[in-house]
């Protein structure tokens, strides 16, 4: 055969290909356990960030990582409906995300500006525990913002009302606008807040402009320059997890109860 037929050349680049694809599929495959690993602990590291547990300038390695994590975080599973403990499931093994393919598992989410449509029935709650007394709960959030699904971690102090602080992992929004959602001067300004109002409601939100400190104006926190869509997108997705139809039950249940 010709090497320089237009035969030889299909062929070639036929097999080329054939051998990348295997060559592409076999590192995936392979890789597939160690990218789950690494972003089980990527999320743990951002729970103890937001906890307060681990500083941001602080460079932790693996093991410290997830010796820290076991020492001072207790997962639980909430029961949407109820406002309940879930016991029934495994919080270790659960997936909210793989859920939301179950129909027993799932459900549609109620009218909301957060973008969620299908929701899991169930969420896990984080409890941060200091010399084994509970000192914080930090809830998963989500919600679209202008460009893509913004995914976080909102902690509130035991009263279940004070913000002790916000971070954000996993997002798409346009750098140096609407991506100053990761910037710790932005989320430094959110320490304090409170979310519920004297009713129950959830008052919580990022406006336009600048806001007062938290002991004058405890219900809002600056916008972000240049990002309305991104301000508004964690105003709804805030509004949403922490509602009744969310954690909202759940925490209100709590704080009547006076314990975790």
């Amino acid at each position: 055969m010709e090497r320089e037929g237009s035969v030889y050349t299909v062929i070639f680049t036929t097999i080329l290909c054939g051998i990348c694809s295997v060559l592409v599929a076999s590192a995936a495959v392979g890789l597939k356990d160690r990218q789950i690993m690494n972003k089980i602990l990527d999320k743990q590291h951002k729970i103890l960030l937001v906890s307060g547990l681990a500083g941001a300038k602080e460079s932790l390695s693996r093991s410290e990582i997830q010796e820290r994590y076991k020492q001072n975080i207790e997962t639980k599973l909430v029961n949407f409906e109820t406002g309940e403990y879930e016991t029934s499931l495994d919080p270790a093994t659960f997936d909210p995300q793989r859920a939301l393919k179950d129909p027993n598992l799932s459900k549609p989410a109620p009218p909301n500006g957060a973008g969620i449509v299908n929701m899991s029935k169930y969420g896990h709650i984080y409890f941060v525990k200091k010399g084994g007394q509970v000192e914080e709960v930090i809830i998963p959030i989500q919600g679209r913002g202008l460009w893509s699904v913004m995914y976080g971690f909102l902690a509130l102090d035991k009263d279940l009302n004070t913000v002790r602080g916000i971070i954000f992992y996993e997002h798409g929004e346009t750098p140096g606008l609407g991506g100053e959602i990761e910037n710790p001067r932005w989320c430094q300004l959110w320490v304090g807040r409170k979310v519920y109002d004297d009713t129950g409601k959830v008052q919580l939100s990022v406006i336009k402009g600048t806001a007062g400190p938290p002991d004058t104006d405890p219900y809002r926190v600056d916008g972000l320059s240049g990002a309305t869509m991104t301000s508004r997108g964690v105003t709804n997705l805030i509004q949403f997890w922490l509602s009744d139809s969310v954690y909202g039950k759940f925490l209100k249940k709590k704080r009547e109860q006076g314990s975790l």
